[in-house]
């Protein structure tokens, strides 16, 4: 029987209780198993609820396989450093998640792989790129933090034509706006503390893609031992069974939010991929499914402060990470772009003034009133 997504959420993967007959998944805790009877062990990702979740998060990406990570960042690096060797050459696109650049600008030069930030928009940007030793592509859609959006579809063709690996992190998105693989991509990324998780309380990351891809992954990260617990595994299956419900009601809400503040005098701009006048707003539409994501970037007013502004907020939260229940507001230059280089963070738009706001699922009106309250405070 084919599944829609709402009911994927629900009733994929997760572990029949054949004893006592509950409705939901058991957790097994236990780290160690009799080897005579089984070769069960966490670090080698077989564990019942680690391959439980597994199974859901691959149905809800329409991949093959699909493996856990203790964090997005140890999914992104475990996935890399499996596929490379000394000697190959990396195409990424230049606007991605500040802990993605800092993680190749600082260990890929030790093992002598090369890369190059490209804007992967321009195709003979792309070609000019193209090394005999060019291994993966890795690409960011929307991208962490100004929502750019890099058309799926022409990066995975590119990457068959020249024989590359495509990896996109797809943690904006969610599996419920966005399914790469539907449009050729080899490898989807998420960091399964934000949207899979959803309620600020767990932290661990997701690989998903063909049975070929996640083997050569799994054989590599069970030497680096970025596993998690059967706990977070549990808690991961339980909380994905209200992911479309979260993500349909922020998309709307983000939606509401970003025109407001499109239309406000003390706004210099907004980036949403829902807004209309997104550079990419068409390639969006087509290939985000449920919505446009619930995470909306503007900066302020020159003559504004950052930090006023978001301590004069009463409703939403400042915080490092994003994509909970509660709307959570964060400077990027403090937070996930500290590391990159100040002058190369004002070249591609993140400048002082950038915020970048998680909008939850509280009634939209009540965000709105909270951020013009702030604005006609600081402004």
């Amino acid at each position: 029987m084919s599944k829609k997504l709402g009911t994927k959420c629900i009733h994929s993967g997760g572990i029949s209780d054949e004893k006592y007959f509950g409705n939901i998944t058991p957790i097994y805790p236990s780290i160690t198993y009799d080897y005579l009877k089984s070769d069960v062990y966490p670090r080698y990702f077989n564990t019942p609820n680690q391959l439980s979740v597994c199974k859901k998060i691959a149905e809800l990406e329409n991949a093959e396989d699909a493996v856990l990570f203790g964090s997005g960042l140890a999914a992104v690096a475990s996935s890399m450093f499996s596929l490379l060797k000394t000697g190959d050459h990396v195409i990424l696109q230049k606007s991605l998640y500040g802990g993605t650049i800092n993680l190749v600008n600082t260990e890929f030069k030790k093992f002598n792989i090369s890369f190059d930030y490209v804007d992967v928009s321009n195709k003979e940007k792309l070609e000019s790129y193209l090394n005999d030793n060019t291994k993966i592509i890795y690409i960011e859609s929307p991208s962490n933090p100004l929502l750019s959006i890099t058309n799926i579809r022409a990066i995975s063709e590119f990457a068959k034509q020249n024989n590359l690996i495509s990896i996109i992190d797809n943690t904006f998105a969610s599996p419920v706006n966005q399914n790469p693989i539907e449009f050729g991509i080899d490898l989807v990324i998420h960091s399964a503390t934000k949207y899979l998780g959803g309620h600020s309380d767990i932290l661990a990351g997701t690989v998903c893609g063909s049975h070929e891809l996640i083997s050569s992954i799994k054989k590599s990260g069970l030497n680096f031992g970025s596993n998690i617990s059967e706990y977070v595994a549990w808690l991961l299956e339980r909380s994905i069974k209200t992911l479309s419900v979260r993500v349909l009601k922020q998309n709307d809400n983000a939606l509401k939010v970003a025109l407001f503040l499109s239309g406000h005098k003390l706004i210099n701009k907004v980036y949403y991929p829902g807004l209309e006048k997104h550079e990419n707003h068409n390639i969006a539409k087509d290939q985000m499914n449920g919505g446009f994501g619930g995470m909306v970037s503007f900066e302020l007013n020159d003559n504004m402060n950052s930090d006023d502004f978001v301590k004069s907020l009463k409703v939403v939260q400042p915080t490092m990470s994003l994509a909970g229940v509660e709307s959570t507001i964060t400077s990027p230059i403090q937070t996930s772009h500290k590391k990159m280089d100040p002058v190369e963070r004002d070249k591609i738009g993140i400048t002082k003034n950038l915020l970048r706001l998680s909008v939850g699922i509280e009634d939209a009106d009540d965000l709105i009133k909270d951020l013009s309250n702030s604005l006609e405070i600081n402004g």
